[in-house]
């Protein structure tokens, strides 16, 4: 059964001449671009404050941030368990003692990003704990983890032990 050709509407028509008088594209040979709208196209209005949000436009499906103590997602009962009771040993380990938060930041990317290049399913950071409220790696590694570039390799977090918040341990995710 063949396919029927996907009508254009009349915004997407003015999206595409709005980009087209921006910039200098020409159409392919033997192709031209749609006619342009014969109306332009009305502003709409805004939603009324108890309205439903619109809804969220689909692409490709965003990671859930981790957070250190808590399930990630995909984890199963088991593996979170033994990952957070410090049954799953870490592979390799990164002590942030005495670093500068600037330098502790690039060494915590780099490491995270060659040990999921080479396949280590478990490492752990140890950031110290801090004195007082904690100190500012034990405050920071969470937003680090989250950053764009490093959240898809992590699975999971958490600290090995209750009495030992100075230590996280990660559960990366294998490589595709």
């Amino acid at each position: 059964m063949a396919r029927r050709p996907r009508i254009v509407s009349a915004s997407e028509r003015a999206l595409w001449h709005a980009y087209l008088s921006l910039n200098a594209v020409e159409a392919l040979p033997g192709r031209e671009a749609p006619p342009p709208p014969s109306a332009p196209l009305p502003e709409p209005a805004p939603a009324p404050a108890g309205a439903p949000a619109p809804p969220r436009p689909k692409g490709p499906p965003t990671v859930p941030p981790v957070a250190v103590g808590q399930p990630g997602a995909g984890m199963d009962d088991k593996r979170w368990r033994d990952l957070r009771r410090g049954k799953t040993r870490p592979e390799r380990t990164l002590d942030l003692h005495g670093r500068r938060a600037e330098e502790a930041h690039g060494a915590t990317i780099a490491f995270l990003r060659g040990a999921h290049a080479d396949g280590v399913r478990c490492v752990a950071i140890v950031t110290g704990k801090g004195s007082g409220e904690g100190g500012i790696l034990r405050r920071e590694l969470p937003h680090w983890l989250n950053l764009p570039s490093v959240r898809p390799l992590i699975l999971g977090a958490a600290h090995p032990h209750r009495a030992n918040t100075g230590a996280v341990h990660l559960l990366l995710r294998r490589r595709r």
